[in-house]
């Protein structure tokens, strides 16, 4: 299901969570129906957060397989609700449709916020180039180079500070400081959760005369998540340069990589409140392949 809806090879993140089960530390439920084991829910826990990774249960091997994921859901909000120290809950079930789930974490005091997940398809056997945006010229101060080990530092700072505010960082706390966004560097880059990390289509902006490059103006990260397909893992400019298409400029640079690579397709996801970012993936040829949902919870403070 993962292959057909999203074009994703779930394998890694299968043996990833496999490893974590051998270790003890992955808390979840599984559905078992006339002695058939049907479904999962499972979680991590991160500090004082915890984050449900997946809600499934197989087609066919149960009657219902709606009720028998909102009741596993039911059961793991519970169980994390109730722990000690935890005071806040995300997910973002990628894999299922927008609204399907959504009344259940509500009814849990949940706050919903749809997401899109977009796809560019690249010519079968061409060369087409990606579409033409306002990127498509480079400030004279700023070089635009190949991602290394040694931009972490400097690429936490940019996170911090491109979604201080922003509406994102609101469903992804690890935004709301450099700490935490490093943190999601490291996820995304040192492990399979979200594909493969593939350095040599991941670019940043960088200042053409700073030697150590400290600070980036911008970068964009991207992973192989299936055969022939990338995934956009991260996508941000820093405020002063917003508004000069570098955004843009981005994702232009890193297509033509990937289509020299031989990738088919790539793909990003984005909440559709954020009517800027989906304009601009939509004027580069982006279309919506699926929608979801991204569901955040806070313990009120009077009860922490």
């Amino acid at each position: 299901m993962w292959s057909e809806r999203l074009r994703w090879d779930y394998r890694s993140s299968a043996n990833l969570l496999l490893d974590y089960l051998d270790s003890h530390v992955l808390p979840g439920y599984v559905a078992v129906e006339k002695d058939k084991l049907c479904g999962y829910i499972f979680c991590v826990y991160e500090g004082s957060k915890g984050v449900i990774g997946d809600v499934f249960c197989a087609p066919g091997l149960c009657e219902d397989t709606h009720r028998v994921e909102a009741r596993l859901i039911d059961h793991l909000l519970e169980l994390l609700q109730f722990s000690p120290g935890i005071d806040r809950i995300e997910t973002q079930l990628l894999l299922h449709p927008h609204g399907v789930h959504a009344p259940v974490f509500e009814q849990a005091g949940f706050e919903v916020y749809p997401r899109l997940f977009m796809e560019l398809e690249f010519a079968i056997g061409g060369h087409r180039e990606p579409a033409s945006g306002a990127g498509d010229t480079l400030p004279g101060e700023l070089v635009l180079r190949p991602w290394r080990d040694a931009d972490f530092a400097a690429a936490g700072k940019l996170i911090a500070a491109a979604y201080q505010g922003h509406l994102d960082s609101r469903i992804n706390d690890q935004y709301q400081s450099v700490a935490g966004s490093l943190r999601f560097l490291h996820n995304i880059v040192r492990f399979p959760g979200c594909g493969i990390f593939d350095a040599d289509a991941s670019l940043v902006l960088a200042y053409r005369d700073r030697r150590n490059d400290t600070d980036l103006a911008g970068m964009v990260l991207c992973s192989r998540v299936g055969e022939g397909t990338g995934h956009i893992t991260q996508i941000c400019v820093g405020p002063a340069w917003r508004r000069r298409g570098l955004g843009a400029l981005l994702l232009q640079a890193c297509t033509r990589l990937l289509i020299d690579n031989r990738y088919r397709a790539l793909t990003l996801t984005v909440t559709e409140e954020n009517t800027p970012a989906v304009e601009l993936y939509a004027s580069l040829g982006f279309h919506v392949r699926h929608s979801f949902d991204a569901m955040v919870w806070r313990r009120p403070a009077r009860q922490r």
